[in-house]
């Protein structure tokens, strides 16, 4: 997984702060969304600050879908 936010967004204080926002929404949602063998960059933007957490969230889920990254569901046997 890899992160950039670009000086566009702010300053360092700003940027970092965006990128530990999409390292959160990251931990909550790849354990159980993401299938494995992809490397991702995430593009910080200015409304990674603002938006809800929860919004991010699912604009992470929707991302991982629209690239095909998103796990399988197992069917039981």
């Amino acid at each position: 997984m890899g992160f950039t936010v670009s000086r566009k967004v702010g300053n360092a204080v700003v940027r970092n702060r965006v990128r530990r926002r999409l390292r959160a929404a990251v931990d909550a949602v790849l354990p159980a969304r993401a299938a494995p063998g992809f490397d991702l960059v995430l593009v910080g933007r200015t409304g990674g600050l603002t938006h809800p957490f929860e919004r991010i969230k699912q604009d992470l889920e929707v991302a991982l879908s629209k690239v095909g990254a998103e796990q399988k569901p197992v069917l039981p046997s």
